[in-house]
């Protein structure tokens, strides 16, 4: 009787560990799910709004006048191109250098400290303030807007993101390997680039990537420092086309076709940074595969 009570026992308490599992299974499937569903109805709804204004001359046609049909954002398409470019040019080295300081050289320093509560805060500033900075320290003096100006804005902001990834990942890494390396002789700096770095890379390009999407679609900073432009610019001292300031500009308008090609605009720009943050991903999967293997 005692066996068969224990072995009863044992049944149940099975089954309720099976039933929670499958609950929490469940309620983890529908967290992503309602994670993902708001990304797809928004994905969905651009298509339906903006695909029928995409064509040929959308790609390769400046904007045309008022009251002028057709027309196209190729300013914009370069303009957005060129501001990421110097804004990650600024924004990732410097980035990755303060994380890989505060996780490895500045532990329990008040530097580090300063550092650290300072990324924290400008991860949390508006955009539009931002903009406002960079408008007093760059386009005030230089007497005159500029792509460089909106890039440096870009790349403040995507310093503190890039940060405190970089000191999570890297914090992330085992002792042992530092230590490892240190037993066989290997220099301290060598061993934190060759090994510990290395080691947190693709937790480091996915902050890199983060940081990238969220500047990707910023409007407000732009508009204190890009200003826009209806013409080619590609020259860094001169006021440069952005898709976000382009968008912005034609879905304020009263004007039918600049609300057609606002949303196709804003489907390009979703895309382009899916397929962006998609290439990079598979570019540095393989080189980690690679490099295991």
């Amino acid at each position: 009787m005692e066996a068969a009570s224990t072995g009863t026992k044992f049944q149940l308490r099975a089954r309720i560990r099976g039933l929670i599992d499958s609950g929490a299974t469940i309620l983890a499937v529908l967290s992503t799910l309602l994670v993902i569903l708001p990304l797809v109805a928004i994905f969905i709804y651009l298509l339906l709004k903006g695909a029928s204004s995409l064509n040929l001359d959308f790609f390769i046609r400046t904007p045309k006048p008022v009251g002028e049909a057709g027309g196209g954002m190729a300013n914009a398409i370069v303009g957005s191109a060129t501001l990421l470019a110097v804004a990650s040019i600024l924004g990732v080295p410097m980035g990755i250098f303060g994380g890989v300081y505060l996780a490895e050289f500045g532990r329990g320093t008040k530097l580090a400290n300063a550092i650290r509560f300072t990324a924290d805060v400008l991860n949390g500033v508006p955009s539009i303030v931002m903009g406002i900075a960079a408008y007093s320290l760059i386009v005030l003096p230089q007497g005159h807007f500029s792509a460089f100006a909106g890039g440096v804005a870009l790349g403040i902001m995507m310093i503190p993101t890039i940060c405190r990834t970089t000191e999570e990942m890297l914090l992330m890494v085992p002792h042992v390997v530092r230590e490892a390396a240190l037993g066989l002789g290997v220099p301290n700096w060598r061993s934190v680039l060759s090994i510990t770095v290395k080691t947190a890379s693709p937790g480091i390009i996915t902050g890199c990537m983060l940081a990238f999407a969220r500047v990707a679609g910023e409007t407000a900073p732009l508009l204190f420092t890009a200003l826009g432009n209806n013409f080619w610019s590609t020259t860094l001292n001169e006021p440069i086309a952005a898709l976000p300031l382009q968008i912005y500009v034609y879905a304020i308008s009263p004007y039918d076709d600049w609300h057609r090609l606002a949303w196709a605009g804003a489907l390009v720009l979703i895309v382009l940074i899916v397929l962006a943050v998609s290439l990079v991903r598979y570019v540095t999967s393989r080189g980690v595969l690679k490099g295991a293997s």
